[in-house]
């Protein structure tokens, strides 16, 4: 039991954060997503003139440029002050484009078709055009498009099949990368397109699955870096070059990286992801030489970098497990940074807990990392909830959860693995889970289980498992499979049958998900055998399910077919539907209703009241 009083789990949600998203055109503001008003919007602050070192401890007042219901995404246009925006409807991310003219401003429709998707690739040097890509062309494939501002023009210029995303433009605005995932788990080819001739240039051929990044161009156009794992576990660094159409590797290490370069080309920042932990490096963009580590405030995880449109100053979103995201400015020559926003943070004088990185061996001798958060105070063993990330191709980072923290504080033990299909491990601990293989990361959770049993500080009799998207398919397929091991559950946005899921999801998204999952022309018996759904009669612990209504990716009646069988097996649950939500809760108000909810009935299942 607690005994010592703890703040209000709404104070944890309360907690607000903020993201780079660029520069304005003179370099004086740094463009900002905030969610000061419970949802992301768009803000700018001031920041030093050029030369001057970041300043610490100097508050700066941000500036609100975007009021719109939904939550903004945001591209600047280099060379003034303009910003295109994309804003979905109620979470059914069909995304419309707007374009705001400058502060002051209202932003001002640009694209606006309601019945398709529309996502924001990148914009010309000269600012003069920008790239998306759309489906509405059939609905499901995504086809590449590029608009210029000033005419209005907007001509298709890649339309392959499939999943095609926008990168980056040549400096010249003649190229335009295009980055295209093909009907493999986790295999992506890069082509260059001519924006005018409709050329096409293949940049990595392979036969065996890889992933490639957007490019990163240097001067003169005629070669680019990018991040490729072909022919390796991890993601490295290769250099293309456009007169011999060969690339070749620059930078490898046991650990994945990234590129980027400033807008002028003189630098390149690589990051890197170390067991979830986020490195940055600041290199001689030509010769890729290193010149200076980035001190960044703590050991935590990197959201987000953004050049200066002179390449002095770097913006740089920073969060931890104990720290709430903010944003840095760092002076690239010294490498040295200061705050440059300072959110609200109702907790902040609470001592939050940060995470021990443990390992575990699973049923076939796997070593599975997990973060372990344990409360700082109790009176015995603690209960322990289970949080699954969602994916499967994604990866828990030791980043800031407000949802952790609380539990945290209220004397739960809270475990965060990273099961077999997760990323981060390279490409054979990615490809674990394929397909047949699934059910092997659901026996990850028994492994986990086990493990949690040998720890004298954690109490296995009440272990509870908490998820969103696929992650409330890993607690679903928990309580049906393993039901002996799990006390409780909440399950965000999950899927209760892949079968149904499939049938029911948009018709872009069974295109995709079938390359990780199966299909249900191959492999409809088998993904009926491993739904949580088919398998109802063994679940016993009470659950909490959270779902948006306009949910795009995992429908609502996921959520409700299985809410309807517990209700007839007469097991504990509940059912809280958010009307103007998608794949999970973008909006404070929803979030501040469903979450304390979930926390009750945690503290009412597993014993955990004050």
């Amino acid at each position: 039991m607690v005994n010592s009083p703890t703040p209000d789990l709404r104070d944890f949600l309360e907690a607000r954060t903020a993201s780079p998203a660029g520069f304005s055109g003179d370099g004086r503001h740094a463009y900002v997503s905030s969610n000061l008003p419970g949802t992301a919007q768009l803000y700018r602050v001031s920041v030093p003139a050029a030369g001057s070192p970041p300043e610490p401890g100097v508050r700066r007042e941000l500036e609100q440029l975007t009021t719109l219901q939904e939550p903004v995404g945001s591209l600047p246009v280099p060379g003034g002050d303009r910003v295109l925006l994309q804003v979905d409807r109620g979470g059914n991310e069909r995304h419309q484009i707007l374009l705001l003219e400058g502060p002051g401003r209202e932003p001002q429709p640009l694209i606006e078709e309601p019945d398709w998707i529309h996502w924001l690739g990148s914009v010309r040097d000269d600012g003069q055009a920008f790239s998306y890509q759309c489906n509405r062309r059939n609905g499901t494939d995504f086809d590449v498009y590029v608009r210029d501002l000033h005419t209005g023009e907007d001509r298709m210029v890649f339309d392959m099949g499939g999943w095609c995303s926008p990168g980056s433009f040549s400096p010249d605005g003649r190229w335009l990368s295009i980055v295209r995932y093909t009907e493999r788990n986790m295999d992506s080819d890069l082509y260059l397109v001519d924006v005018e001739s409709g050329e096409v240039v293949h940049v990595n051929p392979h036969a065996e699955d890889a992933s490639a990044s957007s490019p990163a161009w240097l001067a003169g156009g005629t070669d680019f870096y990018f991040a490729t794992n072909q022919d390796r576990e991890f993601l490295g660094i290769a250099r293309y070059s456009l007169e011999t159409r060969t690339w070749r590797y620059v930078l490898e290490e046991e650990w994945d990286l990234g590129v980027g370069l400033d807008p002028l080309r003189n630098r390149a920042l690589v990051s890197s992801n170390e067991d979830g932990f986020s490195r940055l490096r600041i290199f001689d963009a030509s010769s890729l030489k290193h010149l200076k580590e980035l001190r960044l405030p703590g050991r935590g995880v990197v959201g987000g970098a953004e050049f200066s449109p002179d390449g002095t100053r770097l913006a740089v979103g920073f969060t931890s497990a104990d720290v709430p995201g903010d944003v840095w400015l760092f002076d690239v020559e010294t490498g040295e940074g200061a705050r440059l926003t300072s959110s609200p943070n109702p907790v902040g004088q609470i001592a939050m807990v940060t995470p021990e990185l443990v390992r575990f061996d699973s049923f076939d001798g796997l070593s599975v990392p997990a973060f372990v958060f344990r409360p700082r105070a109790s009176g015995g063993p603690a209960p322990v909830v289970v949080q699954i990330h969602g994916g499967p191709e994604g990866q828990s980072l030791p980043s800031w959860n407000p949802i952790v923290q609380y539990l945290v504080a209220r004397g739960y033990a809270v475990v965060v693995p990273n099961v077999r299909g997760s990323t981060g491990y390279g490409r054979t601990y990615h490809h674990l889970d394929d397909v047949r293989l699934r059910l092997d990361s659901v026996r990850d959770l028994a492994a986990l289980h086990d493990w949690i049993s040998t720890d004298p500080g954690l109490d296995h009799n009440r272990a509870a498992l908490y998820g969103g998207s696929y992650g409330g398919f890993m607690v679903l397929a928990g309580l049906t499979f393993q039901p002996e091991r799990w006390a409780a559950a909440v399950d965000i946005v999950g899927i209760s049958s892949f079968v149904t899921f499939l049938e029911n999801t948009s018709p872009w998204r069974r295109k995709f998900r079938e390359r990780e999952y199966g299909s249900l022309e191959n492999d409809r018996e088998f993904l009926e055998e491993i739904s949580p759904l088919t398998h109802i009669d063994q679940l016993r612990a009470p659950l909490f399910i959270i779902h948006g209504a306009n949910d795009p990716r995992v429908p609502l009646s996921e959520a409700e077919q299985i809410a309807k069988v517990l209700e007839q097996k007469g097991i504990r649950h509940e059912l809280a539907v958010y009307a103007d939500e998608g794949h999970g809760l973008a909006k404070l108000a929803n979030r501040l209703d469903a979450y304390p909810r979930a926390a009750d009935f945690l503290d009412e299942v597993l014993g955990q009241r004050k």
